[in-house]
């Protein structure tokens, strides 16, 4: 299969690797300022993986054309933090066909919303069959420009939902070859509400504040930064989520019990569980407080959240009190930015039953 990957980060990178080893002819792009990892795996010809999967995989094509990028392409994943799928929704629009097949991963809380809209695509339109997933198969890192090491690819617990989900069961053939324990979600939000990032990141990062920004972050972000009252912020944030899903009629597991499932972590329990994980040992802390673990994981997924539990009326006071902390800590106002939320995504006026049927 012909496939491109959109996206050149670790997780990208980790994508394009997995399909080209299984074989498939693999493409990736990314934008022009971000030219060290593109123009690394185009000199060697592929990329090198060390961990969890390792060996070269050959890549057919590495750079910034973005028609050179899609030549051929059956399926394209998007891969990257929240705020690079409207660009790369962009930089699609118009070029798509008839049969491809898009996969935004992770959805980062409602991806394949937001890919659809910046690329023109109605969210009824299934000419082309978007998708998106609950988070990233892999724990990994980028050690070097065209090199990756692999943590952790997921056995279990990542969810794939299309948009409309009339097409997850195909798009989930598609792909079992190189995902095979990849798991059906009723719907997108499912997937969207299954994200923890969002749940995680930033109650650790607001306990941790002064540390990491009189150290730099020099500490281990899991093993010395959740401590039991921590994790008791974790937990309240995370009944938040789980109580928005239960009104829209959606099972979403609490984080520990994922974790578990996807071999992150040992203890379902949202202290120790995290401190001895082995899928988060040896991760350090961010260097700065300014950084995707508040931006995005607060401005694009609490946000959405909170104001998705309006929308059905549930109350989120946890995650509303880390959205209000982290915008007082970091001088932005993320509500009012709106960066991702049911009106930016289109889905604003939709009841609590039609949302429940994305």
């Amino acid at each position: 299969m012909h496939i491109s990957v959109l996206g050149a980060g670790a997780g990208g990178t980790a994508v394009a690797f997995d399909c080209a080893s299984h074989g498939h002819t693999v493409r990736l792009f990314d934008f022009e300022q971000f030219p060290d990892n593109i123009a690394t795996i185009a000199a060697q010809g592929g990329i090198h993986a060390e961990g969890d999967i390792a060996g070269f995989g050959e890549i057919a094509y590495s750079g910034h054309d973005i028609d050179e990028a899609l030549r051929d392409a059956e399926l394209i994943y998007v891969v990257g933090p929240a705020y690079s799928t409207k660009p790369f929704g962009k930089a699609l629009a118009g070029k798509t066909k008839a049969g491809q097949v898009v996969i935004v991963t992770p959805s980062s809380c409602g991806g394949a919303l937001a890919f659809k809209r910046s690329a023109g695509l109605a969210v009824d339109d299934d000419a082309v069959r978007v998708a998106e997933t609950s988070t990233l198969h892999y724990a990994v890192r980028l050690t070097e420009p065209g090199k990756v090491h692999v943590f952790l690819k997921l056995k279990a617990g990542n969810l794939l939902a299309a948009l409309p989900g009339s097409h997850t069961g195909e798009i989930l053939d598609l792909i079992a070859d190189v995902y095979p324990s990849m798991e059906r979600a009723d719907s997108v939000l499912q997937t969207s509400l299954q994200n923890a990032n969002p749940i995680i990141h930033p109650a650790v990062t607001l306990s941790n504040a002064a540390r990491i920004e009189m150290t730099g972050g020099d500490f281990l972000f899991y093993e010395d930064g959740v401590s039991d009252s921590v994790g008791r912020l974790i937990e309240a944030t995370d009944r938040d989520r789980i109580a928005v899903g239960k009104k829209l009629g959606i099972t979403v597991l609490p984080d520990p019990e994922m974790g578990m499932r996807q071999g992150y972590m040992l203890e379902a329990n949202y202290g120790s569980g995290y401190r001895k994980a082995p899928g988060f040992m040896g991760i350090g802390a961010q260097p700065q407080l300014d950084h995707r673990y508040l931006n995005e994981d607060v401005g694009y997924g609490l946000v959405f959240m909170s104001e998705l539990g309006k929308q059905i009326g549930v109350a989120t006071p946890a995650i509303d009190a880390v959205i209000s902390v982290a915008s007082i800590v970091m001088a932005r106002d993320y509500r009012g930015e709106g960066l991702r939320t049911p009106a930016s995504l289109g889905i604003a006026d939709l009841s609590t039953a039609e949302l429940g049927a994305l």
